[in-house]
């Protein structure tokens, strides 16, 4: 979402760089898409400003807004009610429907279906699904609530969209081909951070493309992510069923950062005087973000204090003694998927060479995710809070988890080995105290997410490591 001008002798909203010329006394400016949607404006066709990523919401915004807004990008609406996202952020339904329209312009519940709509049309101009197969990836409940959303917002029916679409589309051995705009994303920086994290068999980097299994609906996937235009991601998705593509879609903009930081973050950090430099030399740096929420918490607990490759390494191993092979991925050197946490919470882990202190802290952890008893999309000091109960979790373990599962905008590891001397770099001096790092953030919040990504940034590759124990 991002901002857009209204033309009220015409109907249409538009983005900044539309050639469109309407006259500014007929125009009005709304902070959002849904804004402008639900004022009866719809969505300009020459222009495309659903194809124009970023998020009307930054740092300073209410943290459990900003926790709704997330959950409701992966499609907590398409299931549950606008009373239980209220609930799952600490808000009565009243309070955060007068949150989101003043702030977005709509409610919930208008979000989630503009968020639907633009997906739709997505899939009728790039791909050759069928209508009723676009109705239920895109998170539609029917065919008939599809034709009527999407009428709504375009003022045209699904089949008259697919009419007009630009070009024809392209299948890729089998697999369904997606273009995700991605302006001012730094490809090959993301896959110097994924390729030495990548867990063996789940993942793959290889040259410029980044591979993985996932499972959707009960359904085993692979998805390539590569870049061939430096404006965009190329997506193929191998999937035996499309329903819900639109959570795929989501996961790929959470793993990339593609809507954080917002600009509000990098000009406060472009203005310090410590990573002032920094920003200026790697304006497109980006908070690592997650494919899935548990599978990034295991992988961060079996990271503690141990090099990137050992981290990957036993996360590789422990992936291979829950889960059977798959077969037909040699291609892409993948034959694994994620073990579930009810998996995981069973394993005898000591065989895969875990200690056996560790073993039993990835056990309780799993075992208290698939129980409920910890929710992965709680907010951050809630999930925080939770995990500095289990034994062999610490502070490092729960600001890593806030930064890359709960994509809190303002966490900071400071015993991490790599701030450590990042910092101390910046500084000119050599391994700062984790005290000194402490000290040194706190100018940066409520942006230190960011902060982090640019001081790894200082020590390319380095690992995201404990001072002590979690």
């Amino acid at each position: 979402m991002v901002n857009v001008t209204a033309v009220r002798t015409t109907g249409i909203y538009c983005h900044s760089g539309c050639s469109a010329r309407p006259n500014p006394e007929n125009t009005d400016m709304y902070g959002s898409q849904v804004a402008a949607e639900v004022d009866g404006f719809r969505p300009c066709l020459r222009c495309r400003p659903d194809l124009q990523p970023g998020s009307e919401l930054d740092a300073t915004s209410p943290a459990p807004l900003r926790r709704a807004l997330e959950l409701v990008g992966e499609g907590m609406l398409d299931s549950a009610t606008e009373t239980e996202l209220a609930a799952a952020v600490g808000y009565s339904q009243r309070h955060l429907r007068r949150l989101f329209v003043d702030h977005l312009g709509a409610t919930p519940d208008a979000v989630a279906r503009s968020r639907r709509a633009h997906f739709a049309r997505r899939l009728l101009d790039e791909t050759d699904l069928a209508v009723t197969q676009i109705a239920f990836a895109a998170g539609f409940n029917s065919v008939r609530q599809m034709n009527r959303v999407v009428r709504q917002v375009f003022a045209f029916a699904p089949r008259d969209l697919r009419r007009r679409r630009r070009r024809s589309p392209d299948s890729i051995d089998g697999g369904l081909a997606l273009t995700l705009p991605a302006p001012n994303v730094d490809w090959k920086s993301c896959l110097r951070y994924l390729a030495p994290r990548s867990i063996p068999g789940v993942e793959v980097v290889e040259q410029a493309l980044y591979a993985r299994t996932f499972t959707l609906c009960g359904h085993l996937g692979v998805i390539e992510i590569a870049q061939t235009e430096p404006e965009s991601l190329d997506v193929l998705v191998h999937l035996p069923d499309f329903a819900g593509l639109i959570d795929v879609a989501h996961r790929v903009r959470r793993l990339v950062g593609l809507d954080l930081p917002s600009a509000a973050e990098v000009e406060a950090l472009a203005n310090d005087a410590v990573l002032g430099p920094l920003v200026l030399a790697s304006p497109s740096t980006r908070v690592p973000g997650a494919w899935d929420r548990f599978e990034s918490l295991i992988r961060i607990v079996v990271g503690q204090q141990v090099s990137v490759v050992g981290a990957s390494t036993m996360a590789g191993r422990l992936v291979a003694s829950c889960t059977e092979p798959v077969t037909g991925l040699d291609r892409l050197g993948l034959d694994r998927r994620f073990p579930t946490p009810t998996e995981l919470a069973e394993a005898d882990l000591e065989a895969c060479g875990f200690t056996g202190r560790r073993a039993q802290t990835i056990r309780d952890v799993a075992g208290l995710v698939a129980s409920g008893e910890i929710r992965l999309d709680d907010e951050p000091a809630s999930l925080a809070e939770a995990l500095l109960e289990v034994r062999g979790i610490g502070p490092w373990t729960t600001e890593l988890v806030s930064m890359r599962v709960s994509r809190s905008a303002d966490a900071f590891p400071s015993s991490d080995l790599g701030l450590r001397d990042g910092v101390g770099a910046l500084v000119g001096g050599g391994r700062a105290d984790a005290s000194d790092v402490a000290r040194v953030s706190a100018t940066w919040a409520p942006n230190r997410s960011l902060a982090a990504a640019l001081v790894w940034s200082v020590r390319s590759g380095s690992e995201p490591e404990p001072k002590k124990t979690g």
